[in-house]
């Protein structure tokens, strides 16, 4: 059994008629985003996908950003029905979330994972590393999919702890970021030459057929793969 999975940080300040549009026309059958809004009236994304007949699970967090406090978090919407889903909160200090969906597809039960860890500019971070351990711990040794905003490049400590135990889907650690200085006011990206973003699996699951897919929805480049179970 082969399945899209696709992950993609929608940016809070991303445009919502290509979001929406990519999203419709990527034919995933499990979706991870991250920096998905509670409350936006005008980027009511979880309510679009619903009603392209996804389900869905969702962990917002308030956190503060430019000044403002926000209520975002990472989301996972499938195809297939959703039997369990849990929310693990990384770090006590700058709180991020993993929502963790336990879902059936065939005879197997998945459990996938979307996370957004710190950004840190691209600099070795206690705070993240705390909360890629505090991740680490709650993964299931099989059947597992964790994917999302890492904003970690592929040499730091933070992805060198996840690759100790999971299968990086891109080995060739493809650029993801940033379409948009205004991405990141301090670090001013002016091209598409970082990888913050990661699709892992177990060891028992095959993928192939890695992407980074195109849109200028977002800062972020969505990324995909398929999987074999």
């Amino acid at each position: 059994m082969q399945l899209k999975v696709l992950s993609w940080n929608i940016w809070i300040e991303g445009h919502f008629d290509q979001i929406a549009d990519f999203l419709k026309n990527s034919d995933a059958d499990i979706v991870g985003l991250q920096e998905a809004r509670a409350d936006d009236p005008e980027r009511e994304i979880i309510k679009y996908l619903d009603e392209l007949g996804y389900k869905h699970s969702f962990a917002p967090i308030a956190k503060e950003w430019g000044g403002k406090v926000w209520k975002d978090g990472p989301a996972i919407f499938s195809k297939y029905d959703i039997v369990e889903t849990k929310t693990f909160i990384l770090s006590e200090v700058n709180g991020r979330a993993a929502v963790q969906t336990d879902i059936r597809a065939g005879d197997k039960i998945l459990h996938v994972f979307s996370t957004h860890l710190l950004h840190t500019h691209q600099q070795q971070d206690e705070t993240q590393l705390i909360q890629i351990e505090n991740l680490i711990k709650v993964l299931p040794s099989n059947n597992t999919i964790v994917m999302g905003d890492f904003n970690a490049t592929p040499d730091s400590a933070t992805i060198q702890k996840i690759r100790g135990i999971m299968i990086d889907t891109d080995p060739a650690s493809s650029p993801t970021w940033s379409v948009y200085p205004e991405g990141c006011g301090k670090c001013n990206p002016q091209a598409v030459d970082t990888r913050l973003d990661y699709i892992f699996v177990s060891r028992d699951i095959k993928t192939s057929s890695f992407k980074v897919e195109n849109s200028r929805g977002s800062d972020h480049l969505p990324i995909s793969t398929i999987i074999e179970i």
